[in-house]
């Protein structure tokens, strides 16, 4: 009788060990524990929160989602507790699971994120932050951080001054003329990891109204749709910028299955989210993790980070 050879599926995110590459993406898993009669946390790499901005907000006024083909659009206007009610409220939650954590940090200002960074600064249940950056700068006329190299590299390296010592995640908006330009400018001020892509913009008309569906007009969109531009995007910048820059990279966009998840990996990246398919199918994460060790064993691979950037072009 022969011992199968055990896989190892860890992963180092600059200084947060995941126990496998699976990961929440921002949003639709809410704080955690709406999913905990759902989700096995055991088979979970780490978990990133909903967006938390300063003061609560409402959201958008409704519709704020809408089931187009292959995806959904989600205009939810980043509605939240709020930092302090978070604090209060969540964070013991948190403090319970037994993997890294990111908060996922918003605001309309750069004093916005750094107020919400600096409250969660000291405390040990909050691996890190992953800001948000797709968010609209009201000092700028509503343009949104991610989507100005200079604007990136400001937000960033304000948050790494003030927060030196927590790891610190990028997340991408893909609604740019090169996604590379702001990557490198992420990287240049210093974060530690880039995760990508955010939603596309994009909008759905009632044709028997004549109206937009969504209350906010354009909304996110997300879902298996978007999955083979995230995965190029996925692949340049790996190529282009985080590879010779040992930044490593969490991928998301459309991934429904562990051979989705495997794309993404084998294009660059060393972790990856799962936003979307959580709300159809909120189990998904575990036959996910399940799947890419079954394909790490069936090819013969030792380890996930061997998978990591191995496309052959």
């Amino acid at each position: 009788m022969t011992n199968e050879k055990k896989i190892d599926m860890s992963v180092q995110l600059e200084r947060a060990t995941l126990r496998n590459p699976v990961m929440t993406a921002s949003g639709t898993c809410g704080y955690a524990f709406e999913l905990r009669d759902f989700v096995n946390f055991e088979k979970l790499g780490g978990f990133i929160t909903k967006s938390i901005t300063p003061e609560p907000r409402d959201g958008n006024p409704p519709q704020r989602t809408v089931e187009v083909t292959a995806g959904m659009l989600n205009a939810i206007g980043l509605a939240n507790v709020g930092i302090d009610k978070f604090i209060e409220e969540k964070v013991p939650l948190l403090a319970r699971m037994d993997m890294p954590v990111f908060v996922n940090v918003a605001g309309k200002t750069i004093e916005d994120y750094i107020e919400v960074a600096s409250k969660l600064k000291d405390i040990d249940a909050i691996t890190g932050y992953e800001l948000n950056i797709s968010c609209p700068n009201v000092k700028h006329g509503g343009l949104a951080f991610g989507t100005d190299p200079v604007l990136v590299k400001e937000l960033v390296g304000a948050i790494k001054q003030e927060c030196p010592e927590r790891m610190l995640i990028t997340k991408l908006s893909p609604n740019v003329t090169d996604i590379t330009v702001t990557a490198q400018a992420a990287i240049d001020a210093g974060s530690h990891a880039l995760s990508l892509v955010n939603t596309f913009m994009g909008m759905a008309i009632d044709i028997k109204k004549r109206r937009p569906v969504l209350g906010n007009v354009t909304g996110g969109m997300s879902g298996p749709a978007i999955k083979p531009m995230a995965l190029n995007m996925v692949r340049r910048v790996y190529q282009e910028v985080s590879k010779d820059a040992g930044i490593p990279l969490i991928g998301m966009g459309g991934i429904s299955c562990a051979e989705d998840a495997i794309e993404f990996i084998i294009a660059g990246a060393s972790a990856i989210s799962i936003g979307t398919n959580m709300l159809i199918n909120p189990a998904a994460t575990e036959a996910i993790a399940d799947g890419i060790e079954a394909y790490l064993a069936e090819y013969g691979f030792d380890s996930v980070s061997e998978l990591t950037g191995s496309l052959i072009m």
